[in-house]
């Protein structure tokens, strides 16, 4: 699905990170993590064609990709409604100008009360809480139905509730076939819902199976606290 060969990210021509080889294979479910500052999202960024790498190439045979960036990146006072943003996921499919159409309106619908919020549809986005805005970014990822799917620190400052209603959508997208790429920052979840992990630590990365990357690590003596792992803990 997604192949890298001696990919080096970085910003404005600075390296982040030692030459990166490897392929994520179509349909598996990789969580990317290591200490902040670490270069996790610009990585992701850097496979979903948002910035360039430094040096080295990716190539994906998608031809389309759903991405979830991270709230911040995000104006949650622009005057628009919910059900608006889920729509943006069928541009790809239909572009800015033609109409949605009963099906796809049914679609977003459909994607509205997987996620919980289809009372909220015709709200602005403003009224959302942290976690009902996550759940509408999800929902438009759903509507999207992309077979590859990089989602930035999507979890970050939500409700255990949501984070796990969430989890449960990841899950169902997984078994589907869908390729996903995760950016975390808690070590539980990664260890119970990802079974491939992608470490970044220093500038090198430890590549491979969830349990056998942990065993590596903890091999090399790195401190607890490398992933935030209180940041979803409670």
């Amino acid at each position: 699905m997604i192949t890298l060969e001696n990919l080096v990210t970085g910003y404005q021509g600075q390296p982040l990170t030692r030459p990166l080889s490897g392929c994520f294979k179509r349909g598996s479910l990789t969580a990317i993590v290591g200490a902040n500052g670490s270069g996790k999202s610009t990585l992701l960024r850097t496979l979903a064609g948002l910035q360039p790498p430094v040096t080295g190439r990716v190539q994906c045979d998608s031809p389309l990709l759903g991405w979830l960036p991270q709230r911040s990146e995000l104006d949650r006072h622009f005057p628009i409604t919910v059900s608006d943003v889920v729509a943006m996921g069928c541009w790809p499919a239909t572009g800015l100008l033609r109409g949605l159409g009963s099906a796809r309106q049914q679609r977003i619908n459909e994607a509205l009360e997987q996620v919980g919020l289809i009372e909220m549809a015709h709200s602005a986005i403003a009224r959302l809480s942290g976690g009902q805005f996550q759940r509408m970014l999800f929902a438009r990822l759903l509507v999207q139905d992309a077979p590859l799917m990089l989602l930035d620190e999507p979890f970050t400052g939500i409700d255990s509730q949501t984070c796990d209603a969430l989890l449960a959508i990841i899950a169902t997208l997984h078994r589907q076939g869908k390729t996903l790429l995760v950016v975390l920052h808690s070590q539980r979840i990664v260890q119970q819902w990802f079974p491939e992990t992608l470490w970044i630590h220093e500038g090198h990365y430890h590549w491979g199976q969830t349990r056998q990357a942990f065993a590596q690590l903890a091999a090399t003596e790195l401190e607890p606290d490398l992933l935030n792992c209180s940041a979803l803990e409670a």
